[in-house]
């Protein structure tokens, strides 16, 4: 039956919310965990679930999310797998940029028009978590459901971040309401002996749906809604069989810095709640890089991708993505470096040095916490970040603050000296 499922996963919108991150980038594009990016998390997914006809919806700053897609995900020519990029466009009945999760659907159904399929997976780009598709699919299959959301319970301070839905004995959506502020203590469900115990009783929908084909086309068209969760899924009750799926994994929305961020460095924990070292590996573009090289460092609680050459005197909660150099005698802790996108030549280097200019990379006797720092960044030597007084929250050109994390911006040049 997995052969009659097609996924799309949205690409989401312009993600100010996770600026400067997404300046150059769309949400699914950006860099995770040193060597991946946000969309290889459904993707993955999918394949492990069995699902590999997928196409990735991308309109604002598509051109990073369409280079990697294009790099990573090759099938054999006598498998009818694929993963497409389908971009906005424009055509004779539809003109305009894609208005919402629903509104860009709606635009790319006639490219699903040629494929033979019973069932449309929906999918965020940008989210993190681990999830067999087989067995949403399969209790969709077994109550003969319409349309199936996928939830998760969460606590009472967490429902206004949420669209919360309820329940009857029989499993069915009965009601649905987006990010309520007050006045939800009677919104609580029914939830396994765990989740009540941990006081997560309400139902938050994971943004994670399962049409039926006949139900989604039934559902788009002759109307312009332009989004799923506020405008189909509660149109949607009493007039087609909507059923919960409840997930009771880690899962969480990569939205804001502080999120993201937390989401990264929890991958250091000695047993993370989102398991990189799992046989459900997560597919991502493969790179010809050489191994780390370090030398004279402490390593606490770090991850270190490949092709890095490392010197410092100790990382703590570190992620280190590929290809980052660290000079001597610097200190980071609980930080992203992203790294490069390139190698410098050792002429290049040679040249920083003689006019005393910062190399990609980190310099020498830097100290660095609390801070995410964008690919292809060129920190000086000396320079200390987040290191001193509270900074507060604003953009301050080559970097940005938000609750006391210091993003460095892609390509920004920090002078040898400085003190952020």
């Amino acid at each position: 039956m997995i052969s009659k499922v097609i996924s799309i996963v949205l690409g989401g919108g312009q993600g100010s919310r996770l600026s400067p991150l997404t300046a150059t980038r769309s949400k699914p594009a950006v860099p995770i965990a040193g060597k991946y990016r946000l969309v290889d998390i459904p993707i993955s997914n999918c394949l492990h679930s069995g699902i590999d006809r997928i196409f990735v919806l991308t309109q604002f700053n598509s051109a990073s999310l369409n280079k990697h897609i294009k790099n990573t995900y090759h099938f054999s020519s006598f498998s009818e797998a694929f993963v497409d990029i389908l971009a906005a466009e424009q055509t004779p009945s539809s003109g305009g940029w894609f208005q919402g999760t629903a509104d860009a659907v709606r635009q790319s159904l006639h490219h699903l028009a040629v494929h033979e399929f019973d069932y449309v997976l929906i999918l965020s780009g940008d989210q993190l978590y681990q999830m067999d598709f087989e067995e949403m699919i399969a209790q969709h299959i077994k109550e003969e459901a319409d349309i199936t959301l996928a939830t998760i319970p969460v606590h009472a301070n967490d429902v206004p971040g949420f669209g919360i839905l309820k329940t009857d004995e029989e499993n069915n959506v009965t009601s649905f309401i987006e990010k309520p502020k007050t006045d939800f203590g009677s919104w609580a469900s029914e939830v396994s002996d765990e989740m009540a115990a941990q006081g997560r009783v309400y139902l938050a929908s994971m943004g994670i749906y399962l049409f039926n084909k006949k139900a989604l086309y039934d559902l788009l068209d002759g109307n312009e809604h332009p989004d799923f969760g506020k405008d189909i899924i509660p149109q949607s009750i009493g007039t087609h069989k909507m059923i919960s799926y409840q997930f009771e994994g880690y899962w969480t929305d990569i939205g804001t810095i502080p999120s993201f961020f937390e989401a990264n460095l929890g991958l250091t924990d000695d047993i993370p709640q989102f398991n990189l070292f799992d046989k459900n590996y997560i597919y991502t573009r493969a790179r010809m890089l050489p191994p780390s090289k370090i030398s004279g460092t402490h390593l606490e609680k770090t991850i270190i991708s490949d092709g890095c050459i490392i010197n410092a005197s100790k990382l703590s909660r570190c992620i280190i993505g590929i290809r980052t150099r660290i000079g001597v005698d610097t200190v980071i802790e609980s930080s992203y470096v992203m790294g490069g996108d390139n190698y410098q030549t050792l002429e290049q280097i040679e040249e920083a040095r003689i006019t005393d200019k910062p190399i990609m990379g980190i310099g020498d006797r830097c100290t660095i916490k609390n801070a995410i720092i964008d690919k292809n960044c060129y920190i000086g030597n000396d320079v200390s970040i987040n290191c001193g007084d509270k900074i507060e929250d604003g953009d301050y050109g080559s970097y940005t603050c938000q609750d006391g994390i210091v993003v460095i911006k892609k390509r920004a040049v920090i002078p040898n000296g400085t003190v952020i």
